[in-house]
């Protein structure tokens, strides 16, 4: 099966737990090397579309495609292939800390191996793959470390571990789930460019859930937000107004009173009114 695009839609989704809906009824669509920045409060939703977007988590209701093809109704092996061309960077990392850094990104590309064709990578990697993977490092800035133990590194290059892991599957779309809430705002800038950078240069579609609305304006194009699991707004940044940004940030504990911006948020919001 191939997949050459890169289009993804949800149509129609409801995601429940527990009889709460995590996601209710939301309809959007990335276009093939569009780049968008997900945004809302935590528990928003954000972590749940991801998933839902990567068929991770399966909706109660509507439907998930890719360019098309809806997720719903492929079998164990189609689903497996498009889920491997699907790369995925964890708000946790969900790296190996004892393995080496090439061992790490290796796990990126384990889903499209048998097994014992992936433990063959893992234990005795060919020179082709060493040279995959010490070029993709060299993309994130850490070719040097692609030997060492992954917890010997710091937070940041564990954070390009992360990266590179998902980009050595060759994926159409890359999803990053909060990939910056543990750094400082100079490597989360940093780390923002550096990702949309490589998905520019690939051409690869990109989604990037976040809680900083001051990067995401800067940084994207276009912004989704969420609120409790409802889309309130799907426009580009140039359009969106302050009302709408007071909508989604407001606080939960008193939806009429002030919302919950920042200060730099609100001179942003200040800047859209």
């Amino acid at each position: 099966m191939k997949i050459l695009g890169g289009s993804l839609s949800l149509t129609n989704v409801s995601v429940s737990y527990r009889g709460v809906n995590a996601l209710d009824r939301v309809t959007l669509a990335l276009n093939p090397g569009e780049a968008v920045a997900l945004i809302g409060l935590s528990g928003a939703g954000k972590t749940t579309l991801l998933n839902t977007c990567n068929a991770l988590t399966k909706p109660n209701s509507g439907t998930v495609s890719i360019d098309g093809i809806e997720l719903g109704k492929m079998g164990g092996r189609e689903l497996k292939y498009i889920r491997s061309r699907i790369g995925f960077v964890h708000q946790n990392l969900s790296l190996v800390p004892n393995l080496r850094v090439i061992q790490n990104v290796i796990f990126g590309r384990l889903g499209r191996r048998s097994f014992f064709g992936g433990a063959k990578d893992m234990l005795f990697p060919s020179s082709k793959v060493v040279e995959k993977v010490y070029g993709i490092l060299d993309s994130v800035g850490i070719a040097e470390k692609i030997y060492e133990r992954t917890d010997h590194l710091s937070g940041g290059q564990q954070q390009r571990v992360a990266i590179a892991r998902a980009l050595f599957q060759d994926p159409m779309i890359l999803l990053a789930d909060e990939p910056i809430s543990s750094v400082d705002p100079i490597r989360a800038k940093a780390t923002i460019s550096l990702i949309k950078n490589i998905c520019k240069k690939k051409g690869l579609t990109l989604c990037v859930s976040m809680h900083n609305l001051d990067l995401a304006t800067t940084m994207f194009p276009r912004l989704i937000g969420l609120r409790d699991g409802q889309l309130i707004f799907d426009k580009t940044t140039e359009t969106l107004q302050g009302d709408e940004i007071s909508e989604l940030f407001r606080s939960p504990e008193d939806p009429t009173g002030p919302d919950l911006l920042t200060s730099n948020q609100a001179l942003l919001k200040t800047n859209f009114d």
